[in-house]
């Protein structure tokens, strides 16, 4: 006689009850930041380092021969030029009366030094007196000017080339540079902060794997602190 058969394991269970239990997800950690937070630090980090990179790059280089400018050395070039002007020229000089600051180089007289030396006025502000009419001409790099003789007409122009490490120091500084420049170095600098900060917002995210992370951002406050309050007089 066959004995009674019994059912195999997990006979009349259906796919779902056989499938193996998952685990309940459990409330998110606390203080965890959200994934999309985490994407826009990343985001916003490698998006203003790009735009940095050159800038960075120029401004740390100009902050060391900045810091060496005496070690430095460099030989301006001074050129000298003199002439007289033209009777047109001197008819619209002569034609201005007084010494009101805000009264432009006349035309001819912009127009010939233009032409004689490659000199350009436009936009420079003049300073007038009863004798003379001077012109300055500072710039990033170098420096210039122009007086005219108001009673002869007689004119001397010097310009002063300190070549590209002046250049770049002046750019450093915002020196002479005009205001497209003023803006970029704001621009920059609102860019830096955003990738200073953003970093540090990465750097909290992986300090856990890292744990020289903290004593390393608290060393590159310490030194500078310790350097300005015990070694700077």
């Amino acid at each position: 006689m066959m004995p009674p058969q019994s059912d195999p394991p997990g006979a009349g269970l259906t796919a779902t009850d056989r499938a193996p239990a998952r685990p309940v997800a459990g409330p998110a950690r606390s203080g965890a930041i959200p994934a999309f937070w985490k994407r826009q630090f990343h985001t916003w980090h490698w998006m203003s380092s790009a735009l940095c990179l050159v800038g960075m790059v120029l401004f740390a280089i100009t902050g060391i021969t900045l810091n060496h400018a005496a070690a430095i050395e460099s030989t301006p070039v001074v050129i000298t030029n003199e002439g007289t002007l033209p009777d047109d020229a001197a008819a619209a000089l002569a034609q201005v009366e007084g010494s009101d600051a805000d009264t432009p180089v006349p035309g001819p007289v912009a127009e010939w030094l233009d032409t004689q030396w490659g000199v350009d006025v436009s936009g420079r502000a003049p300073e007038w007196s009863e004798e003379e009419l001077y012109i300055p001409l500072p710039r990033a790099g170098g420096d210039g000017w122009v007086a005219i003789d108001r009673a002869t007409g007689a004119v001397l122009h010097e310009d002063t080339e300190r070549g590209w490490i002046a250049y770049l120091n002046d750019l450093h500084k915002g020196r002479d540079t005009g205001p497209v420049w003023s803006w970029f170095i704001d621009i920059f600098a609102a860019a830096c902060v955003i990738f200073s900060l953003t970093g540090l917002l990465l750097l909290q995210l992986h300090a856990r794997r890292r744990p020289s992370t903290w004593p390393i951002v608290g060393a590159g406050f310490v030194i500078p602190l310790f350097l300005l309050v015990f070694l700077i007089h």
